[in-house]
């Protein structure tokens, strides 16, 4: 759970030893962040009809006012200041920008604007990058019974 202080990684050793945020608390963002992602751009500002009718796609249409974002944006935004730099830490080291966690964990905290949930969720693969640096640490979202699908 979020807030539970420090989590070691699951070999003992390795930069895991100094997160913030648990290893659940990302996969669970990663997740929210993945249905984000999934979400297309609304061509039609009110398709004027039923689900059915419309074969499934609203749920994965992005119309103003839909929830998904908002759901990651809270997460993340609910999250203390040590595990949103923690979370931006560990998109980087994800996304390849860095090899060493605690170099990418340092620049994370060197971080001046601190607009993290909008940084974190205007981040295309956000929930690919997590993932991957969960794994770079040696954790797995399916240890917390959280899939990527």
């Amino acid at each position: 759970q979020a807030g539970d202080g420090i989590v070691s990684d699951m070999t003992g050793n390795g930069p895991g030893e100094v997160l913030t945020i648990s290893p659940e608390t990302v996969c669970r963002i990663a997740m929210r962040s993945r249905e984000f992602d999934a979400k297309v751009a609304a061509t039609v500002d009110d398709p004027g009809s039923n689900d059915a009718d419309e074969g499934e796609v609203r749920v994965l249409t992005d119309y103003p006012g839909d929830a998904t974002y908002q759901e990651l944006a809270t997460a993340i935004s609910d999250l203390n200041e040590d595990e949103q730099l923690d979370l931006v830490a560990l998109a980087w080291l994800g996304r390849g920008d860095y090899t060493d966690w605690y170099e990418a964990r340092a620049q994370a905290g060197a971080i001046t604007d601190r607009h993290l949930p909008d940084y974190l969720t205007g981040m295309p693969l956000l929930s690919t990058y997590l993932e991957d640096a969960l794994a770079q640490l040696g954790f797995s979202c399916a240890d917390y019974g959280v899939e990527a699908t």
